[in-house]
């Protein structure tokens, strides 16, 4: 089964930027669909996000215009650019491959923990 690991993850301050990596040990064009999630203390998973194989996106209301999610076929990784970062995007943050019924396709990966913090 493809496994999932996040990385890019760290401290920055409320306006900064970070780019998050996702690396898949399978080919994410068979998979089709990826997505960016994540997960703040005391909070459920939230998705934050959508790419398609043909890398068309849809995206949550509380990132649409800050973040954007992008895809390397022929590497088989997945992004997610952050910008103009809030505290309330603290959270770990995980890639995942949605299914049409909500739930996910792919054992879940570590995550990487974003704090923004001053």
């Amino acid at each position: 089964q493809v496994q999932l690991v996040e990385s890019g993850g760290g401290l920055v301050q409320p306006g900064g930027s970070l780019r998050l990596s996702c690396a898949a040990s399978g080919s994410i064009y068979t998979i089709g669909d990826m997505a960016w999630y994540r997960q703040a203390p005391g909070k459920q998973r939230e998705k934050l996000g959508t790419i398609t194989r043909g890398a068309s996106t849809n995206y949550a209301d509380s990132v649409k215009g800050r973040f954007t999610i992008s895809r390397d076929n022929a590497r088989n990784m997945v992004y997610l650019q952050m910008n103009s970062l809030k505290p309330e995007d603290t959270a770990v943050y995980y890639c995942n491959a949605p299914t049409a019924w909500g739930s996910t396709k792919l054992p879940w990966g570590q995550g990487t923990q974003v704090t923004v913090s001053s």
